[in-house]
């Protein structure tokens, strides 16, 4: 569907269900001399990582910074750091994931042993693994029998409308959000959906390891079924998967669907019964609550038109179990062991390849905070983020904003008139700091003890009502779309907002014993990423009151294409994994976020030093030392499935190619040293200058 376009840091979309949802944080062991997160200082007056902020004993010196910065500045520190057993890839975010998780469950645990208290009667459902056990697949089966009850392709599409409300998968996908071309209303956006591997190219490309994977993919299906004591299974299982591959073919690609203008098409509720025949829309649209509204936006309209297609000429016994599956997909990590464990050995092992399952208390944890996460996060609030931390960071946000002004100003390639509205589109940003002023109320959201496959539906059912609830009301502008917990941060176009969560407001990102550069090279980049968002390629269409609109010249969007056409051909070159390569067109905005938050952040730095020189500390300038509190914060390292997983659906670069951003800023050239013909030097002609 299309959801709010929130670029994220790290992670580009939110989950408006918990049902799929599985973060599988955990912890390695630490190297020798290398920091693997925020530890108690031995000195309340020193930096928690390294003498002033950065593990230099993390580094691998035998390589030069030209030859590769990410090895010579994280080489070290990725050769001493396994991978933890129940993660498919490690690094810093994961790191204060662990502290997030581990702090969250101490107040899970107070909140497990208060009587009547919902946070901790959702959790204590969770944690009762016998008594989960003992209930097999009867939490679901009632929905199973629902859907194999249906008598016509109308009945069970208004079966899978009621249990997508309540967190199973569906063929559309159905949302409401903020209209792009009127962001003071709210809108219902309908979108492609229905596939159970991560994108088209798992069904679609030729490549040996993704075939191995649909095959396993088949199996995992036949054994859902199997589980849930269906006959013929492995039969069924190819069906639907044949089904899937349909819809897989009829999908845009993610590149297609990026495209703010493209996806923004209004459709009225005649429209669905002549442009996308063969699905019951009136009776669909009415389960999912969405009926009457004056028009809709549609994402991907060919997609849905193909859709509707594949759902005409697909059996009714295939597509009861197309939805059956969606079900004990969605559901599984709440069913017993054999469910839990069938879905992680394809989800977690064959597709990402973790070896092992998180514990308990983790998903746990993970679950009730994707349920409830801020009634946890004012708890979290209180005990772990200070006043003094929040105004720091509104500062730092404050001198990075006013860094971008300053670039804006002195673009010579923008005319005037577009350089006075990207300047007025600045001024009129909201920054979101640490937590919300309003903290939302879960009264009305029914918690029961024992029942965790309820409970974990009705929390999804009372997020969906509760974005019902927003149509015809004024937007709501205090709403947050992470949780005070999240180690992430978000810019959210429709808004106008940056956002950034009170947990990513910690070593390495930020430190306020750390020496400035670290700070500014690791939190005030990523301010300067997100702010950078809102003038990305896509962000850019959006003007001061987030309205989908042109507002720049002809010669301006031309222009800026030549840059942008350089950084797509930039990144394309990169080969991760053999045979494979960054799609460039795929990660455009998150690079251009992260060239531009460098370069604001690097001028915010430098600002801040009031005409001074930086000292030198340890042997390192402050230009080196602001270069590597960006290498820090990416330190990161990949399972080769997770890798490819992510080279293939995943908007952003993976960590090592974001370090590699600093090929393009000449101070890094000056402050390390890297000189032609060295692997990573770019000539000064060929370096990616935007802002």
């Amino acid at each position: 569907m299309r959801t709010p376009i929130l670029t994220a840091l790290l992670l580009a979309s939110t989950v408006s269900t918990i049902a799929i949802a599985q973060n599988t944080p955990s912890k390695a062991p630490a190297p020798t001399g290398a920091a693997t997160g925020p530890v108690a200082p031995k000195d309340a007056n020193k930096p928690q990582i390294g003498d002033f902020g950065f593990d230099m004993a993390g580094r691998d010196t035998t390589v030069t910074p030209g030859t590769d910065f990410f090895d010579y500045a994280n080489g070290g520190w990725v050769k001493a750091t396994p991978i933890p057993q129940d993660r498919s890839s490690y690094g810093m975010f994961h790191v204060l994931q662990d502290l997030s998780l581990t702090r969250t469950r101490t107040i899970l645990d107070a909140a497990a042993k208060t009587p009547n208290d919902k946070v901790g009667t959702f959790y204590t459902s969770f944690m009762d693994q016998a008594a989960v056990d003992a209930k097999g697949a009867a939490p679901v089966k009632p929905w199973l029998t629902a859907i194999k009850g249906t008598r016509d392709k109308t009945a069970l599409a208004t079966q899978i409308a009621k249990l997508q409300r309540q967190g199973a998968g569906g063929l559309i996908g159905v949302g409401v959000g903020q209209d792009d071309k009127d962001p003071t209303s709210y809108v219902v956006n309908l979108g492609q959906s229905g596939l159970g591997l991560p994108d088209r190219d798992y069904y679609l490309k030729d490549d040996a390891k993704l075939a191995t994977i649909r095959t396993a993919y088949q199996a995992y299906l036949t054994q859902m079924l199997t589980l849930a004591g269906e006959p013929n299974a492995a039969a069924r299982a190819a069906a639907v998967f044949g089904m899937e591959k349909a819809l897989a073919t009829a999908h845009w690609t993610r590149i297609e669907s990026r495209d703010a203008d493209k996806t923004y098409n209004k459709w009225t509720a005649a429209d669905f019964a002549a442009k996308a025949p063969g699905f019951p829309w009136a009776e669909y649209m009415t389960a999912m609550g969405v009926s009457g509204r004056p028009f809709y936006l549609v994402a991907q309209p060919s997609a849905v038109t193909g859709e509707a297609k594949v759902y005409a000429d697909t059996p009714l016994p295939v597509l009861q179990d197309f939805a059956m599956l969606k079900v004990l997909r969605s559901f599984a990590p709440y069913l017993s062991s054999d469910f839990d464990k069938t879905n992680f050995a394809f989800y977690g092992t064959t597709l990402s390849g973790t070896p092992e399952q998180q514990p308990r208390w983790k998903r746990g944890v993970s679950t009730v905070s994707g349920a409830m996460g801020e009634a946890i996060g004012q708890q979290y609030v209180a005990q772990y983020f200070p006043p003094e931390a929040k105004a720091t960071a509104d500062q730092l946000v404050k001198n990075v904003i006013a860094a971008m002004g300053d670039r804006l100003r002195n673009l010579a390639w923008m005319a005037p008139e577009t350089k006075t509205k990207a300047l007025a589109k600045l001024a009129a940003f909201t920054p979101k700091i640490g937590y919300p002023d309003k903290w939302r109320d879960y009264s009305a959201l029914q918690i029961q003890p024992g029942d965790l496959v309820g409970n974990v539906a009705r929390a999804n059912a009372f997020e969906y009502d509760r974005d019902l609830k927003k149509l015809g009301q004024p937007i709501d502008r205090g709403e947050w779309f992470m949780t005070p917990m999240t180690i992430n941060a978000y810019a959210n176009p429709t808004m106008n907002e940056v956002v950034f969560p009170a947990a990513i407001l910690q070593p390495p990102f930020f430190d306020p014993k750390a020496d400035p550069a670290v700070n500014y090279g690791g939190i005030g980049a990523v301010i300067g990423h997100e702010i950078s968002h809102h003038f990305d390629d896509q962000g850019r269409k959006y003007d001061l009151n987030g309205k989908l609109t042109d507002w720049w010249t002809a010669k301006d969007v031309a222009q800026f294409k030549v840059f942008t056409d350089a950084l797509v051909k930039q990144y394309d070159a990169y080969e991760p994994l053999p045979g494979q390569h960054i799609q460039g067109g795929l990660t455009l905005g998150e690079n251009i976020a992260d060239l531009a938050g460098l370069t604001v952040a690097y001028d915010a730095y430098h600002k801040s030093l009031g005409g001074k020189t930086a000292p030198i500390i340890d042997g390192t300038t402050g230009d080196q030392r602001f270069y590597y509190g960006w290498a820090g914060v990416w330190r990161t390292k990949f399972r080769d499935a997770a890798l490819q997983q992510t080279l293939l659906s995943d908007p952003h670069s993976p960590g090592h190619q974001r370090v590699l951003t600093v090929r393009n800023l000449d101070p890094w050239y000056a402050a390390f040293g890297a000189k032609p013909g060295e692997k990573s030097y770019l000539a000064p002609e060929a370096r990616v200058r935007i802002w």
